[in-house]
């Protein structure tokens, strides 16, 4: 099963894949619900941010797998398949809501809809670029970038205009969401399609007589090299920094301006917290262009240790920071390198590994996301529950470590082509130049 093949233009396919990414990135927004679930339904910051580390943790294994199937099965089941499951997941977070059942939200939202978020991942991206390959870095950075500004779209757009209309209750606020992502992304799913076959980019011609495949290079031998797992853990450090933000980071801001000026009712500083996650969403996705196109220039190993060293200064300031519009900028830098990191790992795989192995070794080092995603949320969450009054700080020095871990391990990269076999005669005049690399 391939998915089929479209005469549908390529612009569209690229818009589509775009709007699936904005859809799926809405998970970003989760500490829009933060304070509301621990006011309304009474669970503690621990349970809830366990809601969000088992979506982050499932997303990220998910992402892994469907890299592996997406040549196999095609884009059109895995994007159709991953919008169903996104949708069913809101729609059982309501239904735990209405139970007062935490477990089920947990199956509903983290592990359903977390499956679901992983397998439309990676299929508009790689869709995206099969369509484009004469401009891949531009379309596939703005489809990225779409996940990255999804947060925008649930926390000043959907999501407040919902818990207007259901007055604050959120058992019918996640019951809308689910019904509005499955009417919007089931039927931008249907859409998507491999490009014909041999066609130049932008034409569309009749599917040409597919060759023979060719035997694939296993991918298990890159895996188990050093230079993956230093990859991994550099990746690891600088996600789960940036994800301990996301998790609170509404939170986190009401805490700050509630203390600079306790006069501010609620609604009030929910609405800040809700502006915050919507200028941070955009700045994780400007990040990923603007990152992405400054390790062109820099390299890969740089632009990391960048991310690493410049977030270490922030987190420092952010320790004590008490002024508010202070906090939210640092908070939006931090945001700018999240998506940054994402945006420059595709492309320090395909110069490690070579573009051959990038959709599976690319999908095996998300499980990255997963493990930060568990470690960064819970963290945080737990902190606030047991040091209310010293959680903010305590929560940074914690990412101030990470982030040097991550630094320290960046002197360990190395982003020069890895070969597992002894060079060949044709691989050896490439490199120096003798015959052109093709």
């Amino acid at each position: 099963m391939t998915g089929g093949r479209s005469r549908v233009p390529r612009s569209v396919i690229a818009l589509f894949c775009t709007v699936l990414q904005v859809c799926l990135g809405t998970v970003y927004a989760w500490s829009f619900f933060q304070t509301m679930l621990v006011r309304d339904v009474g669970w503690t910051f621990s349970q809830t941010a366990a809601a969000f580390s088992i979506t982050i943790f499932t997303l990220g294994v998910s992402a892994a797998v469907a890299g592996q199937a997406l040549p196999r099965l095609g884009p059109r089941f895995l994007a159709v398949t991953g919008s169903v499951l996104f949708s069913a997941g809101y729609l059982l977070a309501s239904l735990a809501l209405s139970m007062d059942a935490i477990w089920l939200f947990y199956l509903g939202y983290g592990v359903i809809g977390g499956a679901g978020i992983g397998m439309g991942y990676v299929t508009p991206v790689a869709t995206a670029a099969k369509w484009y390959p004469d401009r891949k870095g531009l379309v596939t950075g703005i489809v990225v970038m779409g996940f990255g500004v999804g947060a925008f779209l649930l926390s000043k757009g959907l999501a407040p205009f919902l818990v207007v209309r259901a007055a604050g209750d959120l058992q019918v606020v996640f019951l809308w969401l689910g019904i509005f992502f499955a009417c919007v992304l089931v039927p931008c799913s249907l859409v998507l399609s491999d490009p014909p076959e041999g066609a130049p980019p932008g034409e569309r011609r009749a599917p040409a007589a597919k060759p023979p495949p060719a035997k694939a290079e296993p991918t298990a031998p890159y895996l188990r090299t050093t230079q993956f797992g230093i990859m991994w853990t550099v990746f690891f450090f600088n996600i789960a920094a940036g994800i301990s933000v996301i998790s609170f980071q509404s939170e986190l801001l009401q805490e700050v301006w509630g203390l600079a000026d306790p006069s501010i009712d609620p609604a009030k500083l929910a609405e800040y917290g809700a502006t915050l996650i919507a200028v941070s969403s955009l700045c994780n996705g400007v990040g990923r262009l603007f990152w992405g196109l400054l390790s062109d220039r820099l390299g890969r190993v740089s632009v990391f240790r960048i991310l690493l060293a410049s977030q270490m200064v922030v987190f420092g300031v952010l320790m004590t920071e008490s002024n508010p519009w202070i906090f939210s900028a640092l908070v939006c830098y931090v945001l700018l390198c999240f998506g940054g990191g994402f945006a420059t790992m595709p492309s320090f795989i395909v110069d490690v590994f070579g573009s051959k192995n990038m959709s599976k070794v690319y999908g095996t080092v998300l499980t990255a996301w997963s493990a930060a995603g568990i470690i960064g949320p819970m963290y945080v969450g737990y902190l606030k529950d047991t040091y209310p009054d010293r959680a903010v700080m305590y929560c940074f020095l914690i990412g101030i470590m990470m982030l040097g871990a991550g630094y320290v391990f960046s002197y360990l990269l190395d982003d020069s082509r890895l070969r597992l076999g002894p060079p060949t005669m044709e691989a050896t005049l490439r490199r120096y130049g003798v015959v052109g690399k093709g």
